[in-house]
């Protein structure tokens, strides 16, 4: 019970990384909190946590800061407390036009980052404004390894990975200005998981092929609760000494 009696915001709490690190919170005793665009897809995952009394779902659209404010001030009605903050709230672009720089469309640049630097941003201002007057707090932010190293032919989204890079470069900024009011920011960065996002990959038997060099721990996709299980530490106290770092969650991707 890492996180007994915490209270604990999950977005993107709906499906793949988000709903397993809600499931895992629910496990160790958080109160948990999912928001999501889709309330059926959050409310599903609450059903399913190991305490379902103990989890609210709540429809967000990360995109839209009032919203997110307003959700946030009714966390802090409910509960009195905000004690950790997971953004796992994102995605693809792809679908807007996402490539390569010389390819990628201005659609796809600006919804891209809308998606998943903007509403990152607009989660952790809340966040850390409710989390200043109890001088605690822990923020998780979901990354990606293509924040960390460029992507081939296979992984070409510039504007996701800037997405990916700026929020690793926003969490280390929040790190080291709050530490003194007692607010931790920390940064995962999965390599290829099986989620819906991952879909692409799955069906792809040339990516499926090149997974023993991507991913040599294992030459497959890593699992959503292998993020889960590093959000819980992070978030819990047995990482109250740890604050700005980037945690890797890839299976040897970014160590080569």
């Amino acid at each position: 019970m890492q996180l007994k009696d915490k209270v604990a915001v999950i977005t993107g709490a709906g499906s793949g990384i988000g709903a397993a690190i809600a499931r895992a919170f629910s496990k160790e005793g958080a109160q948990v909190i999912g928001w999501d665009i889709n309330l059926s897809a959050a409310q599903e995952t609450c059903a399913s946590c190991a305490f379902p009394s103990n989890t609210t779902s709540v429809q967000v659209d990360v995109t839209n800061p009032s919203r997110v404010e307003e959700a946030t001030l009714q966390v802090l009605s409910q509960f009195h407390r905000f004690d950790i903050l997971v953004n796992v709230a994102g995605g693809s672009g792809r679908r807007w036009g996402d490539g390569p720089v010389d390819a990628c469309t201005l659609e796809g640049w600006h919804k891209t980052l809308d998606l998943n630097l903007n509403s990152l941003f607009y989660c952790c201002k809340f966040a850390v404004q409710a989390m200043l007057p109890q001088q605690s707090g822990a923020i998780v932010v979901i990354s990606s390894v293509l924040g960390l190293v460029g992507g081939d032919e296979d992984f070409a989204t510039h504007a996701y990975a800037t997405s990916k890079g700026a929020a690793i470069s926003l969490t280390r900024s929040i790190a080291a200005y709050y530490a003194p009011q007692g607010i931790r920011a920390n940064v995962i960065c999965p390599g290829l998981i099986a989620t819906p996002m991952s879909r692409r990959a799955q069906y792809s038997p040339s990516i499926r092929s090149r997974l023993a060099d991507l991913q040599p721990l294992t030459a497959d996709f890593g699992q959503p609760e292998d993020v889960a299980g590093a959000a819980v530490y992070l978030a819990s106290d047995a990482a109250r000494f740890v604050t700005g770092a980037v945690l890797t969650v890839d299976g040897g991707w970014t160590v080569r």
